[in-house]
């Protein structure tokens, strides 16, 4: 059996990214399933366009992960038993490719292979999905009150995990967007900048089938992995990335965060902070939210050592990073916004400024001070 599986937060992108995929093996349906009101579940599945079986199902809780286990697993597996090559699977809006990957591997009773993992949106409005402060329940996007993630939010960990990114028109194009506007070809860059690994596909444009890796995905998408674009600043948007070996003071980091965050579109990376200096802190930021979360040991500190052959394949950014004094401890951060918001020197100046001097290397590090509260976990 062989799946390819579709996210979105626009219903009309999804339905297009997924009419698409279905031609690219012989004997395919496709199947869009959406998560309605009151916890029901409509499922419509077309073979070549025409529509072959609607049905609704309702769910005790009506939840997204409820709707991948009891009502796409299934589906996918039934689809299978008929004889059906290839399943495209159009997600419910919100529910997203990482969480029905692990479902289908988890809940599939036949062998499956992913061909591919597509994010399908409509890059006019991207922008605004980042910097939208309200969460997807408020925006409509999902039937969750509890659903207090961003459409940022979700869409940055799409761009992680997919393979693939189809932009079309969607349901606000007829508002301003679409192909002729400046805000679609800001869209499109931006996705070049958010997903670098990613093949960027337009309607007209080759579609590569068969190129989803789960392995990589994780990779890219470990807390606290920082990837950057090849051409990180030659357009309208740019990355920066700037590594400090030295561990951070916890104060003047603090001070210096809401200025590292300011007119960023994403904030991502690793942070050694003095205050908690065995700990390896991931830092992310999404449009108007900013999060630090602890990610367990450096691997210094828990004894690996990438020369010994036994870094884990996770760990990848970590044996590149290594230093001969402190391992993989370290502050690696990586920012992406307008050219305009984003300046490298005030961004160097700013971490560079935030590290420890020859002085307080010399102090011990449990005395300094904890304004960001790690040495009681975050």
């Amino acid at each position: 059996m062989h799946l390819s599986v579709v996210s979105s937060l626009d219903s009309q992108c999804r339905e297009v990214a997924t009419a698409r995929l279905g031609p690219t093996h012989s004997n395919s349906v496709v199947v869009l399933h959406d998560l309605l009101d009151g916890s029901l579940v409509l499922r419509r599945v077309y073979r070549d366009g025409e529509l072959l079986e609607r049905s609704e199902t309702m769910l005790e809780h009506g939840c997204l992960s409820c709707t991948v286990r009891l009502d796409v697993v299934p589906t996918a597996e039934r689809l299978a038993a008929c004889g059906h090559d290839h399943i495209v699977l159009g997600l419910p809006p919100g529910v997203s490719v990482d969480m029905a990957v692990a479902e289908l591997r988890r809940g599939l009773d036949r062998p499956a292979v992913i061909d591919n993992a597509v994010l399908a949106i409509d890059p006019a409005e991207l922008e605004d999905h980042i910097w939208d402060r309200h969460t997807l329940y408020e925006s409509g996007f999902t039937s969750m009150p509890e659903d207090e993630r961003t459409s940022g939010e979700f869409l940055i960990g799409e761009f992680g995990h997919v393979d693939t990114v189809m932009i079309q028109p969607g349901l606000g194009a007829e508002l301003g967007g679409g192909p002729q506007s400046g805000a679609w070809d800001h869209g499109v860059e931006l996705c070049g900048q958010l997903a670098p690994h990613a093949a960027v596909s337009g309607v007209h444009d080759d579609f590569r089938p068969g190129c989803y890796d789960s392995g990589e995905a994780h990779a890219r998408t470990r807390r606290g992995a920082v990837r950057v674009p090849l051409d990180a600043g030659a357009g309208t948007f740019r990355t920066v990335l700037h590594k400090v070996e030295r561990p951070l003071h916890p104060g003047r980091f603090r001070e210096a965060l809401p200025q590292l965050a300011a007119g960023s579109h994403w904030l991502r990376g690793r942070l050694w902070i003095a205050s908690a200096a065995t700990t390896r802190i991931a830092v992310q930021g999404i449009g108007p939210r900013v999060w630090l979360e602890g990610t367990g040991q450096w691997l210094a500190d828990a004894g690996h050592d990438p020369r010994s052959g036994t870094l884990p394949a996770s760990d990848v950014d970590a044996a590149l990073d290594w230093h001969p004094t402190f391992g993989d401890r370290g502050t690696v951060l990586a920012v992406t916004g307008r050219g305009e918001d984003v300046d490298p020197r005030e961004i160097r100046g700013l971490l560079d400024g935030c590290q420890l001097s020859d002085a307080e290397m010399r102090l011990d590090f449990s005395k300094l001070e904890d304004p960001l509260g790690l040495e009681t976990g975050l």
